[in-house]
């Protein structure tokens, strides 16, 4: 889902938002664990920025998936719990979650991470929002008002542990971190060509709209359906293969282990 959203120099500006270059300064590039990795999409964007790179998910179909897709030959990935990484003490230079975090066990993920870092080394954990904006010609805001209802309408199949926005977990996490260097970003927009099929279909792979599609697959179908005409009414087009800019919203916070 992240590389569908980002384009290459994207990825590269993503990376440099983390601020590694700016915490790790000189320091070598050794090991980067990506913890919840999944399909492995934002896994092989650290490829080029360290020597050995590795996967974690406790999903084996998920781990099959980015075995397939992985090319990279410092790339490998790893079956475990968020909770229990197999590293030794301070052996790693970054620890990161793309848009998984929220579904550890936070305090004792942020305990291994802690365990597992080098001292200077960066823990880096991101995730997006849902409240996505639509960009076609001069009919944005309708559009994005329509996508409104759409999220509105999902919102009660959120899962209960994620709260009503899950912005609030980062950031009690990040304050919770007592290392004295780290930073909070709330708002870092990337915007991207897509279709609008691609957008329906993003937005379907959501935990929300796949927790309707288990309890009334016909709603889940009824709703999806009911705003791709919508939306296409809006734009007075008939093909969901009409292309149009969409702006996701990303939030992270970086975390540099003291040396003490």
């Amino acid at each position: 889902l992240n590389s569908s959203c980002l384009e290459d120099k994207e990825h590269h500006t993503y990376c440099e938002a983390w601020g590694w270059k700016h915490h790790r300064g000189v320091q070598p590039c050794d090991l980067a664990v990506d913890v919840g990795c999944g399909s492995g999409q934002g896994t092989v964007l650290l490829a080029p920025h360290f020597s050995s790179v590795v996967g974690t998910d406790i999903s084996p179909a998920q781990l099959e998936v980015a075995l397939e897709h992985t090319t990279a030959p410092n790339v490998s990935y790893r079956q475990c719990q968020a909770e229990e990484l197999p590293f030794a003490d301070s052996s790693v230079d970054l620890v990161t979650a793309m848009s998984a975090f929220h579904w550890f066990d936070r305090p004792r993920f942020l305990q291994e991470a802690q365990r597992i870092l080098k001292a200077k080394g960066c823990l880096a954990l991101l995730n997006y929002t849902m409240d996505m904006e639509l960009h076609y010609g001069d009919c944005s805001h309708t559009l994005n008002t329509v996508c409104k209802e759409f999220y509105a309408a999902l919102l009660p199949y959120r899962n209960p542990c994620l709260g009503p926005c899950s912005v609030a977990l980062y950031k009690q996490s990040y304050d919770s971190i007592p290392y004295t260097e780290k930073e909070w970003q709330e708002c870092m927009w990337v915007k991207k060509s897509m279709t609008l099929s691609n957008y329906m279909g993003m937005i379907e792979s959501f935990s929300s709209y796949q927790a309707l599609l288990k309890k009334d697959p016909e709603e889940a179908s009824r709703l999806s359906t009911d705003i791709t005409h919508r939306l296409l009414a809006v734009m007075g087009l008939t093909s969901p293969e009409t292309e149009l800019v969409v702006g996701v919203r990303y939030f992270f916070l970086l975390a540099c282990k003291p040396e003490d």
